[in-house]
């Protein structure tokens, strides 16, 4: 057996190496500002704001993942999303089980069909990928378009009942710290995947596949396992959506314009790194939320162009993101600054 495989997927890869101090102090600071948000800042329309960056930077992580790690660019991610949001709402609608057991069980199916899909899909390389991945999203929102027991075109409605209970609630703030820890779950596996020997073998994948394949790394199986783990956390997301909004239709979660929300935030804030998504997601929400107070019901649609700007922008000028561009400033910025301190002789 090849060394690489002998080794256990989930075990630490670099070491014990880790953030500077200065950097742990500010993420922590950060961190407390994040949780503590809500008892400083009590606007309704303010809290719904960064309710919906927590969200898009959720499903932006979860992309990340397929999208970031392995490279294998899933424009269908939609389908796991409302998959999500519709086995859990059902389940709970239809069947009265409790969302506390119906989400996790929305995430598993979610997870079990993206391992079917991904044994015929990964067959297909690049934008052959890419397209049958929006083939499965469309065939699922037609079903559910057609399904009179999913509530068809018309859409579901989620019952009033408040409470922890069943996570439906008449302010905010739950909703926050909902999202917040979704976000924070999906961070720390993110995080737990690089730092693992599963991340070293989807950056191999991604970078050299065919190096990858003759070390005996299994292509088809590590790709196949960050696909269903994307999928799992996209239907976590979806059904926290459809608790949120107590309304579900296929044009709300089954909507190809999501995919590819998922996939320009984690791109536009830095591909294949933990905090890339969660830049991008504050970006691109903020974009979404302006041009919607700004151009009102005249202006639907605007902010899909400003996402197509985005794409030729940031795959022209800056392919790595936000989070690559502020890396290559401060190296120059450290350089120049060795440079003059040399020039010194310090």
């Amino acid at each position: 057996m090849n060394q690489l495989n002998q080794q256990p997927v989930f075990s630490t890869a670099y070491g014990s190496a880790g953030y500077k101090w200065p950097t742990r102090l500010a993420l922590l600071f950060l961190l407390g500002v994040v949780i503590f948000f809500p008892f400083f800042e009590k606007s309704p329309s303010h809290q719904n704001f960064v309710i919906l960056v927590l969200m898009a930077a959720q499903l932006g992580v979860a992309w990340n993942i397929i999208g970031g790690y392995a490279g294998q660019i899933s424009l269908g991610q939609v389908a796991f999303y409302g998959l999500g949001a519709y086995t859990s709402t059902l389940l709970f609608t239809k069947l009265g089980i409790n969302p506390w057991v119906s989400i996790p069980l929305g995430g598993l199916l979610a997870a079990s069909i993206s391992l079917a899909v991904g044994w015929s899909c990964f067959r297909l390389k690049g934008h052959y990928f890419a397209m049958a991945t929006i083939a499965v999203a469309e065939i699922i929102q037609i079903v559910f378009t057609n399904w009179e027991f999913a509530g068809a075109a018309v859409g579901l409605n989620l019952p009033m009942e408040g409470g922890w209970k069943f996570l439906i609630f008449a302010e905010k703030e739950p909703y926050y710290y909902l999202a917040l820890g979704l976000l924070l779950l999906t961070l720390a596996v993110n995080y737990a995947i690089e730092k693992s020997y599963l991340g070293y073998y989807l950056r191999a994948i991604k970078d050299e596949p065919d190096a990858a394949q003759s070390l005996g790394v299994n292509l088809s199986l590590y790709k196949q396992i960050a696909f269903a783990i994307s999928s799992f956390f996209t239907a976590l997301g979806g059904s926290l959506y459809a608790h949120k909004e107590l309304y579900i239709d296929p044009a709300s979660v089954l909507h190809t314009g999501l995919s590819i929300k998922m996939a320009l935030v984690s791109i536009l804030g830095g591909v294949g790194t933990l905090s890339g998504p969660v830049i991008g997601a504050a970006v691109l929400t903020l974009i979404e939320e302006g041009t919607r107070m700004l151009f009102g019901g005249s202006g639907k649609g605007t902010d899909l162009v400003i996402y197509a700007a985005l794409i030729v922008v940031v795959a022209v000028y800056y392919p790595s993101g936000v989070v690559g561009w502020v890396r290559r400033f401060l190296s120059r910025r450290t350089a120049i600054r060795q440079t003059r301190l040399e020039g010194r002789g310090i």
